[in-house]
């Protein structure tokens, strides 16, 4: 009597199909080609990319930055809205290098899923080379990882890396801010990508009274908004009002307003001794802030704490530059509110908004 052998195993039979991945590279090389730029020696389809750093640097520093796009994606799945985490994804680490003075150059994702879906993840990769397009940095590389059983049915996780490049001359430090600067405020586009744990929890608790817009958009579309890309703008700014070694003129620091807020970021670019004093209602709060505040029932103090609450990067300048600053700023699209100084600290706290 024999015994039949058991019939052969596939990858796909395991749940992962490799013909979807490469059809999911094929839909996404053509949105890669449009974030090319100087610098791109070779991008997607290697084992590794590779960039030459522009030769315009004399002495180039390269600036890091990773990060995810958190609890938001719990919404995407929700609401099938997945064409604009791909650029809070690209927004939240070029957003951060840009903090250093720094020029993003290229960005790598990494997209992880259960299965596969080829239309939803090209969704999320047009978004990431939307985003690598706007703010001029190349989309180079990046992993496609199917892994059955690792994540319920629908769902993905996101995560970035972008490398940027400064001159070793102008890195923003945050060290010649003095007191007598101005605190320029860039306003947010919305809730970006932080802060989406208390936003689910006040969805939930508003139940079926949930407005119908926010701010002049449907309800989802306003929190759904992607992060807002500063990185052109504020490049361009820097170009026209740039700190010098031993100079008191200038830009002299920038902070990404994420998780934290206002009064958890302002500091992490302040000499010791310095502090951000912030007037409130020096800049307007939206509908959807304003949502958000009643429905949680949180205070001013836990708003500015948890959320950007309508201000998504803060340049500190001098008051001699200020108002030339801003003007520039508006000039590139930037809605900009002058909304505070800079003061010795005290005994108080680092930022202090009154």
């Amino acid at each position: 009597m024999t015994t039949s052998s058991p019939p052969p195993l596939s990858y796909k039979d395991a749940g992962v199909d490799i013909d979807a991945g490469d059809a999911l590279i094929e839909r996404i090389k053509p949105l890669a080609k449009k974030t090319m730029r100087e610098g791109v020696l070779a991008g997607i389809g290697g084992f590794g990319a590779l960039f030459e750093v522009p030769k315009r640097y004399k002495e180039p520093v390269l600036v890091s930055g990773t990060d995810g796009v958190g609890t938001k994606l719990k919404l995407a799945f929700e609401w099938a809205m997945h064409d604009t985490v791909g650029i809070d994804l690209v927004a939240m680490s070029v957003n951060d290098v840009l903090v250093q003075g720094a020029e993003p150059l290229f960005f790598l994702d990494y997209f992880a899923c259960g299965k596969l879906d080829v239309d939803t993840a090209a969704a999320v990769v047009g978004g990431i080379a939307r985003g690598c397009e706007l703010s001029g940095c190349a989309l180079i590389g990046g992993e496609t990882a199917e892994m059955p059983g690792m994540y319920p049915a629908g769902e993905y996780d996101l995560a970035g890396f972008c490398v940027g490049a400064v001159e070793k001359s102008k890195i923003l430090t945050g060290q010649s801010v003095k007191p007598g600067d101005v605190v320029l405020g860039l306003a947010s586009s919305g809730v970006h990508s932080n802060g989406f744990s208390l936003v689910r929890k006040c969805i939930e608790r508003a139940g079926n009274k949930l407005p119908a817009t926010l701010d002049g958009k449907p309800f989802r579309q306003a929190l759904m908004e992607p992060t807002r890309l500063y990185v052109k703008n504020v490049l361009e700014a820097l170009a026209h009002y740039p700190t010098t070694p031993g100079s008191s003129s200038g830009i002299k620091a920038l902070a990404h307003i994420t998780g934290g807020g206002l009064l958890e970021n302002i500091p992490r670019v302040l000499p010791e001794g310095t502090a951000a004093h912030l007037r409130a209602g020096s800049w307007p709060q939206t509908e959807l802030f304003a949502w958000l505040q009643a429905t949680a029932g949180i205070d001013d103090f836990e708003m500015n704490r948890t959320f950007n609450n309508g201000i998504g990067m803060v340049v500190v300048v001098d008051a001699a530059s200020a108002t030339a600053c801003a003007a520039t700023l508006r000039a590139a699209g930037e809605q900009v509110y002058q909304i505070g100084v800079i003061a010795e600290r005290g005994a108080g706290a680092a930022v202090v908004v009154a």
